[in-house]
């Protein structure tokens, strides 16, 4: 059984990087999870900071990522919100969802709002989206080249490669998985 990541918002805000973390979730690498709330916060800013993306395109994607991942919603973790305690009070939904997920993992860009000592008692730790990935290739780096593969197969308007790809994961972060990744 894989273990369970909870990805936040900000790492499911950028398409590829997205793309990619779904993909690792498909290959049986982790059992990704997040919430409503987090996805009401990525797509309101995908909203607020794009307005040229379509919104029926946009509640498609919602859509397409809860039916691409089975068993991501995390429900009934409100209770333990007001329990948990954060530097910023914002996040700590995101650290219910991981408790009632039994999550191993929280994947985020913001380490500094998730300090190993507010999830030492969870046994939970937080990592960035470049050593979460890392980690995965250290795993199995068939099953992430694989994916990455597929997104540039997938990508037809404007068409990628792989390449390609890798770049925009180095612009979403993954500077370090980028670099593993190339051949």
């Amino acid at each position: 059984m894989p273990f369970v990541v909870l990805y936040d918002a900000n790492v499911l805000y950028p398409s590829t990087l997205r793309d990619l973390l779904i993909r690792v979730a498909q290959a049986g690498l982790v059992q990704a999870k997040w919430t409503d709330q987090i996805l009401n916060e990525v797509f309101a800013n995908l909203t607020a900071n794009r307005p040229d993306l379509d919104p029926q395109k946009l509640a498609r994607t919602r859509v397409l990522m809860n039916r691409a991942v089975r068993d991501c919603l995390v429900t009934g973790y409100e209770p333990l919100i007001e329990a948990v305690d954060l530097p910023d009070p914002d996040d700590r939904h995101v650290l219910a969802a991981a408790i009632k997920a039994r999550a191993q993992v929280i994947v985020t860009h913001n380490l500094k709002d998730f300090p190993s000592a507010a999830l030492e008692a969870w046994d939970l730790e937080a990592k960035s989206a470049d050593d979460f990935i890392l980690a995965q290739i250290d795993l199995s780096r068939e099953a992430v080249h694989t994916a990455v593969q597929r997104i540039a197969d997938s990508r037809e308007n404007p068409p990628t490669t792989f390449s390609g790809v890798l770049a925009m994961l180095e612009r979403d972060g993954l500077v370090e998985s980028a670099a593993a990744l190339r051949p």
